[in-house]
Order: C-alpha cells, then sequence, then structure tokens
C-alpha cells in the first residue's frame, strides 16, 4: 500500500522512525519534502528550525523547484492513504498544522482513508476534522489498510 505522510517538518526525526516501520510492514511512504532533504543531510533540522521560526518557511519553498503545496496534492492523489503525525506543539495535545488540515482536506475531496496517529485535538477547526471522518490508530500502525 502507498502511504503519504502527512504532518510538520518539525517532527521530521519522528516522521523516519514512522516511515522506517511502515517500510518494514511493506508500504511504500511519501514523506514532506523538507523532511526529505533533512533525512539525506541536505539540510540540518536545526537550521529549518531556526530559519522558520526568524522568516518562515517560505524560503524553503521558493528553493525548491515545484509548488509545494501542489506536489503534496498530487501525492496525495497517488497514494493509498494519508497518515497524520499529529503530536503535541503549541500546547496542544495532537495539534494539527494548518497545512496539515489543507492536506488533510485534500484526501477527504479525493476519497482517500484518512488515519490519525492520534485523536483528534480539540482545535478551532474540530468540526472540520470530525466531518473528514478520519480513523484514529492510537500508535497502531497494522490498523492501516
Amino acid at each position: 500500500m502507498k502511504i503519504t505522510i502527512c504532518s510538520s517538518v518539525d517532527f521530521t526525526n519522528k516522521i523516519k522512525e514512522v516511515a522506517d516501520a511502515l517500510i518494514k510492514l511493506w508500504h511504500e511512504v511519501e514523506i514532506p519534502f523538507c523532511s526529505k532533504k533533512i533525512i539525506a543531510g541536505e539540510l540540518s533540522l536545526e537550521e529549518f528550525l531556526k530559519v522558520k521560526e526568524s522568516e518562515g518557511d517560505g524560503v524553503f519553498r521558493r528553493k525548491a523547484t515545484e509548488d509545494l503545496i501542489k506536489r503534496y496534492y498530487n501525492l496525495i492523489r497517488e497514494t493509498d492513504v494519508i497518515l497524520v503525525l499529529n503530536y503535541d506543539k503549541k500546547w496542544i495535545k495532537n495539534y494539527i498544522w494548518w497545512n496539515v488540515f489543507l492536506e488533510m482536506g485534500f484526501a477527504h475531496v479525493l476519497n482517500k482513508k484518512i488515519y490519525l496517529l492520534n485523536d483528534i485535538p480539540e482545535m478551532i477547526y474540530w468540526d472540520e476534522l470530525k466531518a473528514m471522518d478520519p480513523i484514529v490508530i492510537n500508535w497502531d500502525l497494522s490498523q492501516i489498510k
């Protein structure tokens, strides 16, 4: 099965950990563009976070040879399911970034199953998250089917 991981690049170490576990379960996995660069050693996570904090991640988007939002839409279109890695962040349990919310919207419109690693967070767009009918797996990757 082809799985696209949707997550904040801030969690690249965890993205790699989950991707590796999914690959061991014989899945094909796609991950965020900047996470690929960090894992390949072309960019450090510390540098990414420092630049993102001071200037936003637009710096990295402008360096990419393709539109990263369209890139992820196309990955999701060609995937079987998405897996959202929603970890605690910004004092919110199971936080879902705006970009990940957008990617979930792509999956929903494309009739792709949406899996959440953790429960749906209590956020301003909770109703919309719930309406996409995500499947909460509570860290059990074997539930992805």
